[in-house]
C-alpha cells in the first residue's frame, strides 16, 4: 500500500474516484434494493468513471490520489491499483464542507505534492427518489438543490481555488470537469434523475477558468458523458440488458481523458463529447 509519493511521480487527482453504481454504491441499493454481484464485471468496469481514470493515471506512471467521502468507498479500488503495480493513496474529501476541501488538499501536497492533473468527477443522486409526479421544481425540497449545488457548482470553485494557483506557478497541468448532457441546456428532470440543473453552471465555470488560465499553461476542459455508463449497477438495469450497444464503456472514457492529457498544447480541446454510437447526440 502506498501512502506517500516516495518515488515522487507526476499526481493525478480524481475527485470522485468511486461510483454510485458500483456493487455497493448509493444508487446501486436504491435501484435493485441490494449489492450487486460484480465478480464477473471486468476490474476496470467495477468503480464507473472515477475507478477507471483511477486505475488509467496510475497505469502510466502517475501517482493517483482517490478521494471520496468514506475511505472503505475506496479500499477495493485501492487493492486493485496496487496489484496492477500501480502507486495510490486515499484521501477522505467531503466537497460540501470548505474545511474538508482544504483539508483534503492540504493533505494531498504533503503527502503527494501538488497534483500535475486534476479530474473533477464528482457526482450526486439527490432528486432520483423522487416519484413521477414530484418532476415540478415546486416539488424540489432547498435541501436537495443545496447538495446539487454544493457538488457541481460550489465545489469545483473550491477545489479550483486549491489547486490552479500552483499550476499556474507552474506553468503547466490539467483540470478537467467530468460532467453529463444536462450541462448543455437546462432540460426537465425525468424520474430516476439527478437535480442536474447546476451542471450547466459546472460547464460554465469550465469555460471561465479556459479563458482565465489557458495563457498560464493549464489545460481546462469539460468532458461530455453523454449516456449510461457501464458499471455493476447501471449494467443490471433493464434499458441496459436490452440495449448493450447505448452503454458508454468507462475505460475507454478514461482513455479519452488521458488522451487530453497528453495534447501537444498547440491544439487543445476544451470540450469533448462522448455518445454511443447508436444514441443520438445531445444539444
Amino acid at each position: 500500500m502506498s501512502l506517500r509519493n516516495i518515488n515522487q511521480a507526476p499526481v493525478a487527482v480524481i475527485v470522485g474516484a468511486t461510483s454510485k453504481w458500483q456493487s455497493d454504491g448509493r444508487n446501486t441499493k436504491m435501484a435493485h434494493g441490494k449489492e450487486i454481484d460484480d465478480s464477473h464485471i471486468p476490474i476496470g468496469i467495477r468503480w464507473g468513471v472515477g475507478g477507471a481514470l483511477a486505475q488509467k493515471f496510475a497505469q502510466e506512471g502517475f501517482f493517483t490520489v482517490l478521494t471520496t467521502r468514506k475511505e472503505s468507498n475506496a479500499t477495493s479500488l485501492e487493492t486493485a491499483i496496487n496489484k496492477q503495480g500501480g502507486a495510490c493513496m486515499i484521501v477522505e474529501l467531503d466537497l460540501a464542507s470548505e474545511e474538508s476541501v482544504r483539508s483534503a488538499f492540504t493533505q494531498i501536497r504533503t503527502q503527494a505534492g501538488d497534483p500535475d492533473v486534476l479530474i473533477y468527477n464528482a457526482g450526486y443522486l439527490e432528486g432520483r427518489d423522487l416519484p413521477a409526479d414530484k418532476e415540478l421544481l415546486e416539488y424540489i425540497e432547498v435541501e436537495m438543490f443545496d447538495t446539487a449545488h454544493h457538488i457541481a457548482s460550489r465545489g469545483p470553485f473550491l477545489v479550483a481555488k486549491e489547486v490552479l494557483p500552483a499550476m499556474r506557478e507552474k506553468g503547466e497541468g490539467s483540470f478537467f470537469f467530468s460532467n453529463n448532457s444536462k450541462s448543455l441546456r437546462g432540460t426537465k428532470r425525468y424520474t430516476g434523475e439527478s437535480l442536474y440543473y447546476p451542471r450547466v453552471m459546472m460547464r460554465a465555470l469550465s469555460q471561465v477558468l479556459t479563458e482565465e488560465y489557458s495563457e498560464h499553461g493549464i489545460h481546462v476542459a469539460n468532458i461530455v458523458i453523454d449516456g449510461l455508463i457501464d458499471s455493476p449497477g447501471t449494467r443490471a438495469l433493464p434499458k441496459a440488458q436490452i440495449n448493450p450497444d447505448a452503454i458508454i464503456n468507462p475505460i475507454k472514457i478514461a482513455e479519452a481523458f488521458f488522451y487530453l492529457h497528453t495534447q501537444d498544447r498547440s491544439c487543445w480541446t476544451h470540450e469533448l463529447q462522448l455518445t454511443p454510437f447508436p444514441t443520438k447526440p445531445s444539444f
